[in-house]
């Protein structure tokens, strides 16, 4: 056994140092292309400026003018950032509600995919991401603009322009060198990030490292930046009103499907890929349940999650002037609150007591759904969404394990996935009119169903059908290339001793060891991935 552990370390030596020269020259190129752009004056472009007075004493009404203009866009920056730091803390509410939901012996290798994904996604969208997203968005007017953000590649059909992606921003050089470009970098790279990390959920406890890499590259770079673009950089989805009368386009204000349907379908495939893990399904299918090792950990995770919510559903204004944060942000406590009660009661009902774990997934899965509505509905209807979410999530958990068999060990496919699609058809449903005039270049408030306007349903149901079959085609296509490729699950002998002594260097509990593996432990009839 030694003598195979230590041949399978060499050949990840070399596996590893491939994608590490792979990354490296990724990066070496990025550079060359820095300073090929760079001005020899050493003259940064963009950006907004002071605003000094021409002469000395009182200030004219016109630089009075010009000084609020500056200070309104200082503030929706200021505001913009903040709430971007919030959404980035999230990653510490993911890694806690990930590892607690998961089995002691593979905490140290779950954080570090937690933790690793925000530097890996971060790069790679910086890289090419971004530039597909927002490239052809002009930047947010709220920050001042954005000149270097002009190019979208667009196809013309049925007589109407369809956007497809960016083609301007990428590495944030040349005339992206702009203060609103870079604050609208931060701010959307830590959503994308958001969207890359749900994956790591559901494919826990029997991943390798090195083709967890290489998708991080690939969700930050191409899957996530091009349904992005669709909706909220100026694509064809957000074109649906303009194009075809459909209410105000597509709309997903914070991002329901953007972000979290996109983790949750990507995560669908993956796991469908990697298979269950060792033990989850008996012979005749029966799920067996595999509980976390902390829940205390993951309530913890929970709380944080909420946390940062706030910013990621109010910040998505992008305007710190905007007086609508103040119903977002209620509408997404609310909700959150109601999936929580939701999920915790209906599993006391079903099972004589409440589900800690359920109950922690429901308040999740209530931020999820009020994710999209968060700024077009009432109070009522975002406690309404909330509750339908967090019975929603025990449901939906329960098709993905008992008829689907995948195995899922946080529930992601279902909190975000399944309630992402929830809370687009939510605005289409209880969107009240009260706010989105201008939204995607059609005038008047959002209306959803019960309030008057049929066609905003109809675009809130395209958006999550195009996300899945595109998201879930796109991703599956590429796991079952990258198992071909380079073997996307460990070896039995890891999964059943921990991936802490196997994929990393240190284990997360160094007092824990790995469990005896007797003969008995390795029949070799139990199947490790879908069969295979």
């Amino acid at each position: 056994m030694a003598g195979g552990f230590m041949s399978e370390c060499w050949r990840w030596r070399r596996v590893g140092l491939a994608v590490t020269v792979a990354t490296v020259a990724l990066l070496i190129a990025a550079v060359a292309v820095v300073y090929a752009q760079a001005d020899p004056s050493g003259a940064a472009t963009g950006g907004i400026q002071d605003v000094p007075a021409a002469v000395p004493g009182a200030p004219t009404l016109q630089e009075v003018a010009a000084l609020a203009g500056h200070n309104r866009v200082a503030i929706n920056m200021v505001w913009t950032l903040v709430t971007g730091f919030l959404v980035m803390f999230m990653q510490a509410g993911f890694a806690l509600v990930e590892t607690g939901f998961t089995r002691a012996k593979n905490a140290s290798h779950t954080m570090l995919m937690n933790f690793l994904i925000y530097a890996i996604g971060m790069l790679g969208y910086w890289l090419v991401g971004f530039g597909l997203q927002m490239g052809g968005t002009g930047g947010a007017g709220t920050l001042g603009g954005a000149t270097g953000l002009d190019g979208e590649f667009t196809v013309r059909l049925f007589g109407n322009e369809f956007g497809l992606f960016g083609t301007k921003g990428f590495l944030l050089t040349g005339a992206a060198y702009d203060a609103a470009a870079f604050a609208l970098f931060l701010f959307q790279m830590v959503f994308m990030d958001t969207a890359a990390t749900i994956p790591t959920g559901a494919m826990a406890e029997r991943w390798k490292f090195w083709p967890f890499v290489v998708y991080g590259f690939f969700i930050s770079m191409v899957t996530y930046p091009l349904f992005a673009n669709w909706v909220w950089g100026g694509g064809w989805l957000s074109a649906l009103g303009r194009n075809f009368g459909l209410g105000h386009g597509y709309l997903d204000f914070a991002g329901s499907s953007v972000v979290h349907m996109t983790g949750g379908v990507t995560a669908l495939a993956g796991a469908l890929v990697l298979g269950p893990r060792i033990g989850k399904f008996k012979a005749d299918g029966t799920p067996v349940a595999i509980p976390g090792h902390n829940i205390p950990m993951a309530i913890l995770g929970t709380f944080i999650l909420a946390f940062g919510w706030f910013g990621f559903n109010a910040g998505s204004t992008l305007a710190g002037g905007d007086l609508r944060i103040g119903v977002i942000a209620t509408n997404t406590m609310l909700a959150s609150a109601a999936g929580a009660l939701a999920a915790a009661l209906y599993t006391a009902m079903r099972c004589g007591k409440p589900d800690t774990s359920m109950a922690a997934n429901g308040m999740l899965a209530g931020l999820v759904a009020i994710t999209a509505p968060c700024a077009f509905v009432n109070a009522p209807a975002a406690v309404l969404i909330g509750l339908v979410a967090g019975i929603l999530v025990v449901w939906s958990v329960d098709f993905v394990e008992k008829v689907l068999k995948v195995d899922d060990p946080v529930g992601a496919i279902s909190v975000h996935g399944t309630n992402g699609a929830w809370g687009v058809l939510a605005l289409g449903l209880f969107a009240d009119g009260t706010y989105g005039d201008g939204f995607n270049g059609i005038s008047g408030g959002v209306r959803g169903l019960l309030y008057g306007d049929a066609g905003q349903l109809l675009a809130q149901i395209i958006g999550p059908l195009v996300n899945f079959v595109f998201i879930f085609a796109l991703s599956w296509l590429f796991f079952k290339a990258l198992d071909v490729v380079m073997g996307m699950r460990v070896s039995r002998e890891a999964e059943l001793e921990g991936l802490d002594f196997h994929e990393v260097a240190l284990p997360g509990y160094p007092e824990v060891t790995p469990p005896a593996l007797p003969e008995v432990a390795r029949p070799a009839a139990v199947p490790l991935a879908g069969g295979k």
